[in-house]
C-alpha cells in the first residue's frame, strides 16, 4: 500500500466516522432547517477542509476521487453535510482553476490556518450584483441567490458584473467584510440545511487582488471546467444518498417491517418479494457508483493537467460527468421512493423522516436538469461533438 493510498484511508475512516454521527440527528435537523454549525465545525475539526489545497501551501495536496469519495460518504449519512463540503472543494477549487499563482498564495494559506469553510454567491443565470469601478478594485452593490454554503462560512466566492462594460468577474471576499448580509433564509423542501438562501451586498469593497480575472485575460479550457466539478459533486450527493436511504431501509425491515399475512413466511426479512426489490436497489446504487467512479478518474487526469487541458479533453471530462449525473440522479430518485416498499406503510410516520432521501435528491435534480445533460451525451454518441462550456455543462 502507497503512501498516498494510506492517507486517502486515513480521510476515508474519518469521513465515515462523522457521516455516522451525522446520521444520528439528521432526521430532526431535517426538520428544524437552518445551519448545521456543530457538524461542520466537526469537519473543520477533522482537517478535510484543506484536501485540495497544494501542500506547498499548507494543504493535503490530494485528489479530487477522494474528495469526492468524501462527499459521497458524507452524504450517507446527511446529504447537506455533503453537499457542503463538496461546494466547498469546488469554491477552494476555483482559485486554481481561474485565478493566479498570486492568488494561490495569498488565498489558500489564509484557508489553512482558518480551518475556513468557503461557501458562494455566485450563481451564474442571476446578474442582479454590480460592481463599479475603483482605483483599486469594485464597490459591490445587489443580492445573489442560492448561496450555498453561506452561513457559517469564513470566505465567499462571488460573481459580478461590472456595471459599466457588463464583464463577467469573479472574486474572494471574507464573508463578513462590511456590508455584507447573509440572509439564511433557505427555505426549500429539500437539502433544509445547506443555506443556499440570498446574500446582500450593500457597498461592499473588494480589493483588486481579490478580483478573479486571469480567466478572462487568459482563458483556457482548464478554466471552464467548474461545471463538471459541481455535476460530480452532486452526483456523488445522489450516489450517497442512495446508499444512505437503503442503509436505513434495511435496519428498519430487519427490525420493523411484518411479513405481509400472503407472503408464507414469518420475517419480513425472508420475504423474496422484499429480497428481490433489496437486489435491484443495490444494484442500482453500485452501477452508479462505477460510472461516477469512472467520472472521478478522467476529472483526476485532467487536474494534473491543468492549464494544458486541451478542449477535447475537457469534453471528455464533461460527457463522462454527465452520464454519471444523469444515472446518478435517477437511480436515486428511484431508490429513495422505493425504499417504503420494502419498509412498510408504518415507514411513513413523520417521526421517522424518511422522505428527506427523496426530497434531498429531488431538489438538486431540479438545478441543472438530466433532459441537457442527456442531449449532450447524445450529441457525442452521434455527432462525436462535446458541448459548448457554459455554466452548466
Amino acid at each position: 500500500m502507497t503512501a498516498t493510498t494510506v492517507k486517502e484511508e486515513i480521510y476515508l475512516d474519518q469521513a465515515k466516522k462523522l457521516s455516522v454521527s451525522f446520521a444520528k440527528d439528521a432526521a430532526q435537523r431535517d426538520k428544524e432547517g437552518g445551519t448545521p454549525k456543530q457538524q461542520k465545525d466537526a469537519i473543520r475539526q477533522s482537517g478535510l477542509l484543506n484536501l485540495l489545497i497544494p501542500q506547498k501551501y499548507g494543504g493535503e495536496g490530494g485528489e479530487w476521487s477522494t474528495a469526492l469519495a468524501i462527499v459521497r460518504e458524507l452524504a450517507k449519512g446527511d446529504a447537506a453535510l455533503g453537499h457542503l463540503y463538496g461546494y466547498h472543494s469546488l469554491f477552494v477549487s476555483d482559485v486554481r482553476i481561474k485565478g493566479t499563482e498570486e492568488q494561490q498564495a495569498y488565498f489558500y494559506p489564509l484557508s489553512v490556518q482558518q480551518q475556513a469553510f468557503w461557501g458562494n454567491a455566485s450563481n451564474p443565470l442571476v446578474e442582479s450584483l454590480k460592481g463599479d469601478k475603483q482605483s483599486q478594485g469594485y464597490l459591490l452593490n445587489g443580492t445573489k441567490a442560492f448561496g450555498s454554503g453561506s452561513p457559517d462560512s469564513q470566505y465567499l466566492w462571488l460573481s459580478f458584473n461590472d456595471r459599466e462594460t457588463g464583464q463577467y468577474l469573479n472574486g474572494v471576499v471574507p464573508t463578513d467584510r462590511t456590508g455584507i448580509t447573509v440572509k439564511d433564509d433557505w427555505n426549500a423542501m429539500g437539502q433544509r440545511q445547506t443555506g443556499s438562501g440570498n446574500v446582500d451586498f450593500k457597498n461592499v469593497r473588494i480589493e483588486e487582488h481579490e478580483v478573479i480575472q486571469y480567466f478572462v485575460e487568459n482563458p483556457t479550457p482548464f478554466s471552464t471546467i467548474g461545471a463538471s466539478l459541481s455535476q460530480i459533486i452532486l452526483t456523488n450527493v445522489f450516489i450517497g444518498s442512495a446508499f444512505g436511504a437503503i442503509e436505513e431501509a434495511q435496519n428498519y425491515t430487519a427490525s420493523k417491517t411484518r411479513p405481509w399475512l400472503t407472503s408464507g413466511v414469518e420475517k419480513a426479512s425472508d420475504d423474496p418479494g422484499i429480497l428481490r426489490k433489496y437486489g435491484e436497489l443495490w444494484i442500482q446504487a453500485k452501477a452508479a457508483s462505477a460510472l461516477a467512479d469512472e467520472a472521478a478518474l478522467v476529472l483526476d487526469e485532467a487536474w494534473e493537467k491543468g492549464r494544458k487541458l486541451t478542449e477535447e479533453e475537457r469534453g471528455n471530462l464533461a460527457v463522462h460527468v454527465a452520464a454519471a449525473n444523469v444515472f446518478a440522479g435517477n437511480a436515486a430518485l428511484d431508490i429513495t421512493s422505493k425504499i417504503f416498499e420494502v419498509m412498510g406503510a408504518r415507514s411513513v410516520h413523520a417521526e421517522y423522516g424518511y422522505d428527506r432521501f427523496w426530497r434531498n435528491v429531488r431538489t438538486h435534480t431540479l438545478h441543472n436538469p438530466a433532459e441537457y445533460k442527456l442531449r449532450t451525451v447524445g450529441n457525442w454518441v452521434l455527432n462525436q461533438q462535446y458541448p459548448t462550456p457554459n455554466p452548466y455543462a
